[in-house]
């Protein structure tokens, strides 16, 4: 069994307000990222480079609020965050702070491969991208008027997140996630998404999460390790665990998602917002992808 799942961000466009038009574009994107890590999977590949290669493309669409997508932070600059969390190893990359790399996930993965640290992030996360020669991309790359427009208006709600979990054919989790935080943020603020255990986490004995919402809540609950945590101990199901840890986001007075798969290959994408950008694959299926 392998499969794998993906998500957009819980910021998702109003239904109201959603036009055909753009509603074929975020679920191609979906499909798009579904199918760079399907191709990898079929062809024997790992879950984490399947994950990583699914939040890339995710990354390199406008549309969502990751790599060229950002967020413009209130200097009307991008902060970028991602991480990335091998289950078989109980291994994290991540990085945060960050500015004009391409695909901030490759960085994590990078961390994870090359450094003898686990979260760098700054300049410093900037300088060991250099090093191992990684894309970068001038400020243009990262502009568009959407994103600009929200800034503008600051009225955006603007939960979005990028992420992917996976289960390969040796029974190997992963999960990785990517961001370009808040419209308008201030002070340096760090998300959920960089941060192992509130915004990814993997463990081959139990699941693998990736986060998306109101990063401060997720942080608090430590949602990701949360949901592992509960079938490690509590030995409830992965459904139940997404249930319970969405219901305590809610209660502390967040919303947003989950999505998760666990060592049998089960899915769970679960959440509290008004919608999540979302799909997944399984293995003699075809892909499914939706928003509300």
């Amino acid at each position: 069994m392998f499969a794998i799942a993906v998500h957009g961000g819980a910021g998702v466009v109003p239904k109201r307000k959603l036009l055909p038009d753009l509603e074929k574009k975020y679920l191609q994107g979906l499909t798009d990222a579904l199918e760079a890590g399907i191709k990898i999977l079929k062809d024997e590949g790992s879950a984490l480079d399947a994950v990583e290669a699914a939040v890339v493309i995710l990354e390199n669409n406008a549309l969502f609020n990751a790599g060229r997508g950002s967020a413009f932070t209130s200097d009307a600059t991008h902060q970028m965050e991602a991480s990335v969390m091998c289950g078989r190893r109980v291994d994290a990359g991540a990085a945060c702070g960050i500015k004009n790399v391409k695909n901030p996930v490759v960085l994590a993965r990078t961390v994870l491969e090359k450094s003898d640290h686990l979260f760098l992030s700054g300049a410093g996360a900037e300088k060991f991208a250099a090093e191992n020669s990684l894309i970068f991309e001038p400020d243009k790359y990262f502009f568009s008027d959407e994103r600009y427009g929200q800034l503008q208006d600051r009225k955006a709600s603007n939960k979005g997140t990028v992420g992917a979990v996976a289960i390969d054919e040796k029974g190997d989790l992963a999960a990785a996630t990517s961001t370009g935080g808040l419209t308008n943020k201030k002070y340096g603020r760090i998300g959920d998404s960089p941060v192992i255990g509130a915004g990814t986490y993997a463990n081959n004995l139990t699941c693998a999460v990736s986060c998306t919402g109101d990063g401060e809540y997720f942080m608090r609950a430590v949602a990701a390790y949360d949901v592992s945590c509960l079938m490690a101990y509590n030995k409830v199901s992965l459904k139940q665990a997404c249930e319970t840890v969405i219901k305590k986001i809610g209660n502390l007075g967040g919303d947003g998602g989950v999505i998760a798969i666990d060592r049998e290959g089960n899915i769970e994408q679960y959440f509290n917002s008004e919608g999540l950008y979302r799909g997944y694959w399984r293995k003699g299926d075809t892909p499914q992808v939706f928003i509300y």
